[in-house]
């Protein structure tokens, strides 16, 4: 950390970060000091990694449980809910993990709608890089992605507000609309959608919008063969089906949640999804 000029106190409060640390980490920061270095010469000198997250992030610490959640309304056990365009199905739902699948959320002709506009921009699928913040190519993702703005189409901002609805979220507290195409041996390995909040690089990240609380998985087509995205901690499999959605949130980033996820690897045509990513607070 060549620009540090000072080591941070060791003087650990029970309740958490002292006020000296965080003058330390403003000073630091003045100084053009990344939150990743700040993180690791926290550690160094001795204070917790937990301590250490929360004092790098002014939004809630990443590791406190979510005090609300995206969550369908589904007192009564209802076959389908109103939103407003559409009557959307509820086709199964579990508690632990948190799973609801979702049918004609889309109609075909939006599924290939949302394809067309996203052709153009396809490229090599990035992930998030939780010990830097930034963004890295990834060994276990193989697929070809792009990101719509909030509202950037009008079917875009129809089916955001369609998922606000459906949900019980914000619009505004959901990342940019993600379509991923996967073809013949493209796969998405086992993973955590919230950020570690072990890595150095989630604290600089959760400051815009907080932490990942919910994910839905929209299918746009349906492979001929594979493509499954499966809960291995669960023994759920769900099967690609054209307009259908799953959903599934996390109450806090940890592995309790049972939320590891993947997408089996596509066997025979091609699968395209439609990925929203619902955060704590607004996402800017």
């Amino acid at each position: 950390m060549s620009r540090s000029t000072s080591s941070p106190s060791t003087t650990q409060n029970p309740a958490g970060a002292t006020p000296e640390l965080h003058q330390w980490i403003d000073q630091q920061r003045s100084l053009g000091v990344q939150d990743g270095a700040l993180f690791t010469s926290m550690v160094a000198a001795g204070w917790d990694e937990g301590v250490a997250c929360q004092a790098l992030d002014p939004a809630p610490a990443a590791s406190t449980p979510t005090a609300a959640l995206p969550e369908p309304d589904l007192g009564g056990e209802p076959g389908s809910i109103d939103v407003g365009d559409r009557a959307v199905r509820v086709l199964m739902s579990m508690n632990a993990p948190r799973v609801v699948l979702f049918g004609e959320i889309l109609s075909a002709d939006e599924c290939e709608a949302l394809i067309e506009a996203a052709k153009p921009r396809l490229a090599r699928s990035l992930t998030v890089e939780t010990a830097s913040g930034g963004e890295e190519i990834n060994a276990d993702r193989t697929s070809d992605g792009m990101f719509f703005q909030r509202g950037e189409l009008p079917l875009v901002q129809q089916l955001e507000e369609r998922i606000a609805r459906l949900l019980n979220w914000p619009v505004e507290n959901g990342e940019g609309l993600q379509v991923l195409r996967y073809g013949p041996g493209a796969e998405y390995k086992p993973h955590h959608d919230y950020f570690d909040p072990h890595e150095p690089g989630t604290a600089s990240i959760v400051r815009r919008g907080g932490q990942r609380v919910g994910t839905l998985i929209i299918y746009l087509n349906e492979p001929a063969q594979g493509g499954a995205t499966t809960f291995p901690e669960a023994g759920l499999q769900v099967v690609p089906q054209r307009g259908h959605a799953v959903f599934f949130s996390y109450a806090q980033p940890d592995p309790a949640t049972r939320t590891l996820h993947g997408g089996a690897p596509v066997i025979r045509g091609q699968k395209w999804i439609a990925t929203k990513w619902l955060r704590q607070g607004r996402f800017d």
